[in-house]
């Protein structure tokens, strides 16, 4: 029996379904090991399975959560400096898909068959990878509330910042965030609604497009509790992460360590939920050899220095 060096795990659960089904076929006709996962948190099992047998190419068909669980099966096996990842983005939130230039089902195939594969950065939370973010706080809540028929809505911050509305019921949380080699003194300390670590996710009022899988840092916005503003209208989101206000904080930094004080809270890792009073982050430069599109920018910030 051949062995098959490209495999293609897919959720056919996940978006509309009729995208996921488009995705099948394509997958068939170019000659893909179609693995379809018949309950959630399988396709971690489906991945880890195709990164033992060898494959040279594991690539996640589904939103973001497919392919957070695609990346925690090849890493769980230790195969990441081994095998090849990619994206075909049929789910609800495609964020990370249109952060490395991927735009649809069709040009996902192409990219994966031609396109450049760049060495990207991976999250890790205790030891548990994320591609695009950590949230904590509000963020949390409201990805752990939110139904599947609204995670189409999930995967843009809009929809979170609509939950602010009920920000003056939610209790904040008492963090205390150390960074550096040695973590002995605090780079924040507070009360925060809103934790943000990301990787790959873009947040607005950053001034870019695309966020920086490259640079082996993870980008952190701490918000503490915010002034009163129409959470729904246009541009909230902008004005909300602005950089001239003095309720927001902005660290850049390859490692950090989360403290609350008090019980464990939820923290999201691109969807997933786990609970924590302390929480162990850092990035992994350079972790996975990833398929990115021709729109992909290496260095966004040089690129966005230059326009």
């Amino acid at each position: 029996m051949t062995r098959s060096t490209r495999i293609l795990v897919r959720n056919p659960t996940s978006g509309d379904g009729q995208t996921s089904e488009r995705a099948r076929e394509l997958a068939v006709e170019r000659g893909y090991d179609v693995r379809d996962s018949d309950e959630p948190g399988e396709t971690v099992a489906l991945a880890a399975a195709a990164a033992t047998e060898g494959a040279d190419l594991v690539a996640a068909c589904g939103g973001d959560g497919t392919l957070n669980e695609v990346v925690r099966g090849v890493a769980e096996r230790d195969a990441l400096d081994d095998v090849r990842l990619g994206v075909v983005p049929t789910g609800t939130g495609n964020d990370f898909a249109g952060n490395v230039g991927i735009q649809g089902v069709e040009h996902a195939f192409d990219v994966l068959d031609d396109g450049e594969v760049r060495r990207l950065d991976l999250g890790r939370a205790d030891g548990r990878p994320f591609v695009n973010s950590c949230l904590g706080g509000l963020l949390a809540e409201a990805s752990a509330q939110t139904s599947s028929t609204m995670k189409r809505r999930i995967g843009s911050l809009a929809y979170v910042l609509s939950t602010l509305q009920h920000v003056r019921t939610f209790d904040a949380l008492r963090l205390d965030i150390r960074a550096g080699p040695e973590e002995d003194d605090p780079v924040w300390t507070g009360e925060a609604v809103m934790l943000v670590i990301a990787n790959g996710r873009t947040l607005p009022g950053g001034g870019l497009a695309q966020s920086n899988v490259e640079d082996g840092l993870l980008d952190v916005v701490v918000i503490e509790r915010v002034p009163s503003i129409d959470y729904l209208t246009r541009g909230a989101a902008d004005r909300l992460l602005r950089r001239d206000v003095d309720y927001l904080t902005r660290l850049r930094v390859p490692s950090l360590s989360v403290t609350h004080d008090g019980d464990p809270v939820q923290f999201s890792l691109d969807g997933e939920m786990v609970r924590r009073a302390r929480l162990q982050v850092d990035c992994l430069p350079g972790a996975m050899a990833f398929h990115v599109g021709e729109a992909y920018e290496p260095d966004p910030e040089e690129r966005s220095a230059l326009q």
